[in-house]
C-alpha cells in the first residue's frame, strides 16, 4: 500500500502502543494525525519526530468528540490510515461497577470508535481504498473476573470490526482488529486511577473473589517477562503496509494459551479453564 505523503490518524497516542504506532508510521513517511488528552505529551512528541501534527480531544466529552470528527470530515486531504487506538478499563466485580463509571467508558472505548470512524469513512470512499486498525483485547473474546465491563466493550468493538470489514470491503477499504495480550504500557496504572479503591467500598463478602482471583492471575506472572507496546506498534505497521493484512492479528504475553483455549474449548470448559486458572473453581463463600 502507498504510503508517502497520506494521512494516518491514531487516537490515544500520548502514550504506550499509541504513541509507539505514530512515531512508526511517521517514520513510515506518513502525516501523522496524533489525538488525545494530553496535548503536553502530543506537543512533546511531535517536537521530537518529524510528520506528526498533535490535536487535543478528550474522547469522553460527546461535544469535544464531535467538533473533533467535524474537524477530521473537513481536511482537505483525507484520512486514508485510522488506528482506533483510544481506550481504558475499570476494575471489578460487576456489582461495584457504577453505571455512569461503565457508560463514560463505553463513550470512550466503543461510541468515539463508531463516530471516529464514521468521520474517516466518507473521505475512504472516495479514494475507493484506505486502512481501519481497531484495537480490541484478548478479552475481546472472553472476559477475566473482575473486567466484565471493559471486556463488553471489547466484544463489542470487535463486533463492530466484523460487520464492518463486510461492509466497506467492496469500496477497497481494509479493516482490521488487533487483540493485545498482556502488554508493559500506563494501561494498568490507568485502570488503577479510574477504579479507585476497590477495597475500602465493596462489601466484605467480595473480598475473598478479589484476593483469591488477585493471587491466582498473579501468579501467571511469576518468572515472566511482559513485552512492551512495540511489539503491537509493529503488527499495526505490519497490518497497514500490507497489500492483503489478515482480518486479525494477536501477539502479547498469554495472548496465544487464552485464545487458542477459548477457541477450542466449549462454554462449560471455557469456564472451568478461566476459574481454575484464576484460582476461583473451588472457592466457596
Amino acid at each position: 500500500m502507498g504510503k508517502a505523503g497520506q494521512v494516518a490518524l491514531v487516537t490515544g497516542a500520548s502514550s504506550g502502543i499509541g504513541r509507539e504506532t505514530a512515531i512508526m508510521l511517521a517514520e513510515k513517511g506518513f502525516q501523522v494525525l496524533a489525538a488525545a488528552r494530553r496535548m503536553d505529551r502530543l506537543t512533546e512528541l511531535a517536537g521530537q519526530v518529524e510528520g506528526i501534527t498533535p490535536i487535543d480531544v478528550d474522547l469522553s466529552d460527546p461535544d469535544d468528540l464531535e467538533k473533533f470528527c467535524q474537524h477530521i470530515s473537513g481536511l482537505s486531504e483525507p484520512v486514508s490510515v485510522l488506528i482506533n487506538n483510544a481506550g481504558y478499563s475499570l476494575r471489578g466485580v460487576l456489582e461495584d461497577v457504577a453505571i455512569e463509571a461503565a457508560k463514560r467508558m463505553f463513550q470512550v472505548n466503543v461510541f468515539a470508535l463508531m463516530r471516529v470512524t464514521q468521520a474517516c469513512l466518507p473521505g475512504m470512499r472516495k479514494m475507493r481504498g484506505g486502512t481501519i486498525v481497531n484495537l480490541s483485547s484478548m478479552a475481546g473474546k472472553f472476559a477475566f473476573p473482575g473486567s466484565g465491563p471493559y471486556a463488553a466493550t471489547k466484544h463489542a468493538v470487535e463486533a463492530i470490526t466484523d460487520a464492518l470489514r463486510i461492509e466497506i470491503r467492496p469500496f477497497g477499504i481494509r479493516v482490521v482488529a488487533i487483540r493485545p495480550g498482556f502488554i508493559a504500557t500506563e494501561f494498568n496504572d490507568v485502570a488503577t486511577t479510574e477504579t479507585g479503591d476497590l477495597f475500602a467500598r465493596t462489601d466484605p463478602d467480595y473480598k475473598p473473589v478479589y484476593e483469591t482471583s488477585g493471587k491466582g492471575i498473579g501468579s501467571m506472572f511469576a518468572g515472566v517477562t511482559v513485552p512492551g507496546p512495540e511489539l503491537i506498534a509493529n503488527i499495526i505497521v505490519e497490518a497497514v503496509l500490507s497489500d492483503s493484512p489478515k482480518a486479525v492479528y494477536h501477539a502479547g504475553l498469554f495472548s496465544e494459551e487464552f485464545l487458542e483455549n477459548r477457541a477450542k474449548l466449549d462454554d462449560e470448559g471455557f469456564d472451568a479453564y478461566l476459574s481454575e486458572k484464576t484460582g476461583l473453581k473451588d472457592l466457596k463463600l
